[in-house]
């Protein structure tokens, strides 16, 4: 299977709430590697790189809210360069 890798912009309460953990061990359990960091807009960027039908299953996983007490108003996908990371990493 070939590998993807996919930027995402979350926006609505996602910081504060423990979007960036939760984030970390959904995409951590479906064997995605990448990244999640805050923005200064108050966003959320994902960087997921892995399977296409992993990658797919975490954007699904954000769009239905993420965790409890986060609520995603909008989300935002574009392609990413593919870039083989490890982990999946939480960046401040």
């Amino acid at each position: 299977m070939a590998k993807v890798c996919t930027a995402a912009y979350v926006y609505g309460v996602v910081q504060g709430v423990g979007f960036r953990y939760s984030t970390q061990r959904q995409a951590l359990a479906l064997g995605v590697a990448g990244y999640a960091r805050n923005c200064d807009d108050g966003s959320v960027e994902v960087v997921a790189y892995g399977e296409q039908q992993a990658v797919e299953q975490l954007m699904e996983w954000i769009k239905q809210g993420g965790p409890r007490g986060a609520r995603v108003d909008r989300l935002l996908t574009e392609p990413h360069p593919a870039t083989p990371f490890e982990t999946f990493n939480i960046r401040y």
